[in-house]
């Protein structure tokens, strides 16, 4: 069974298969903050200001640098969305893999951790 401490502890690998149906209903049911838009899993994080959306983002570049999984990011002044796929899956096509997964679940543990704790 998936959890999310399961999915925090694996490091993200190349991939060239797409996620199964399954595997992506078993990873939301993980990560449920987190829902799926055009083949990308998406997740909005909200803040007190400007400087906590900026905090979070520099929070998470680690991560991101880490695993060498790069998502789209969209900040404003009090939010910031994450936008993650896999571009070299179906074929160079795109689509979803764990890797993805993988780094929602790391950037949710650093938001928990991070802003939740200090009541953001």
């Amino acid at each position: 069974m998936m959890t999310h401490t399961a999915l925090q502890q694996q490091s993200c690998q190349h991939q060239i298969l797409a996620a199964t149906h399954d595997e992506i209903a078993a990873a939301l049911l993980v990560l449920p903050l987190w829902k799926i838009e055009n083949d990308f899993i998406v997740r909005t994080f909200n803040f007190k200001n400007y400087y906590q959306t900026l905090e979070f983002i520099n929070s998470i570049a680690a991560i991101i640098h880490h695993e060498d999984h790069h998502p789209e990011i969209l900040m404003t002044y009090n939010r910031c969305t994450v936008r993650f796929n896999t571009h070299s899956v179906n074929n160079g096509k795109g689509g979803l893999s764990l890797n993805d997964f993988i780094c929602a679940a790391k950037i949710d543990a650093i938001f928990e951790e991070k802003f939740l704790a200090n009541n953001v």
